[in-house]
């Protein structure tokens, strides 16, 4: 449990971001996102310097473009809801491209568009530059209740175990000679899914009986030194910092 977890969301480096103290990257990206969010949907050119600050963040950590660019795929039902606002809102109608569209909705489709495309970049640069265990125990550092901070960890580490899993057992059903193609398979996958959850559950009652073993008392141990100085916090926060200087020119 103590081991370092990899995720594909996180991109391994040396730079300065990299280095910074996970309690210091998330306060910056969530005071960044507060400021986002606080800023005026007219205020175009502030989104625009918003986003060459991540992008200054981006270049300074290695991060390429085609790296962001592919998760923000998730992104995508936020995209269509937004889309749909200006056809089916109500008020002062406009003709855009032959259409007919609600002019507050489009305003709403800006809005929601620009605020959450920078924040789901600020968090792709985030997990990017940070592994998943450092950032619960950044969060953790940050005052974030013990017992949350563990569940998490939990989770995290044995996500990829349950996944494993999965995948042996579509193997071993493909090796039989099924595939799943209509609805008369679905029996077979719901079968599938109690005998995961059989395997799963009774995988935690061992690991939890392991732990108490070798002396588990309700608070993992942490052994790694996450004190940040002054200077770390002054280069984590110059990102929310600059970004409220702007704020404050659009008011």
């Amino acid at each position: 449990m103590g081991a370092g977890h990899h995720h594909q969301l996180h991109r391994p480096g040396t730079s300065a971001v990299h280095r910074l103290p996970p309690q210091c990257k998330l306060l910056a990206v969530l005071g960044f996102a507060i400021v986002v969010v606080a800023t005026p949907r007219e205020a175009f050119w502030a989104f625009g310097l918003y986003a060459l600050l991540l992008g200054a963040v981006a270049v300074a950590a290695g991060v390429p473009l085609t790296f962001v660019l592919r998760r923000m795929v998730i992104e995508v039902p936020f995209v269509l809801f937004a889309l749909a606002i200006p056809v089916i809102g109500m008020g002062e109608r406009t003709e855009v491209l032959g259409l007919s569209l609600s002019v507050p909705g489009l305003w709403a489709a800006w809005n929601i568009l620009a605020k959450a495309s920078l924040g789901v970049i600020a968090s792709i640069l985030l997990a990017a530059t940070t592994e998943p265990r450092m950032i619960l125990l950044g969060a953790q550092r940050l005052r974030l209740p013990p017992l949350l901070v563990q569940i998490a960890m939990f989770m995290l580490r044995y996500m990829d175990v349950v996944m494993d899993e999965m995948r042996r057992m579509r193997v071993a059903r493909e090796s039989r000679g099924f595939e799943a193609r209509n609805l008369r398979h679905v029996p077979v996958i719901a079968r599938s899914a109690g005998a995961l959850f059989i395997r799963s559950y009774e995988r935690g009652e061992r690991v939890h009986l392991a732990m108490l073993s070798r002396g588990y008392t309700g608070s993992m141990p942490i052994t790694l030194d996450l004190a940040a100085s002054r200077t770390q916090w002054a280069l984590a926060l110059a990102l929310p910092a600059v970004a409220l200087a702007v704020l404050g020119v659009s008011w």
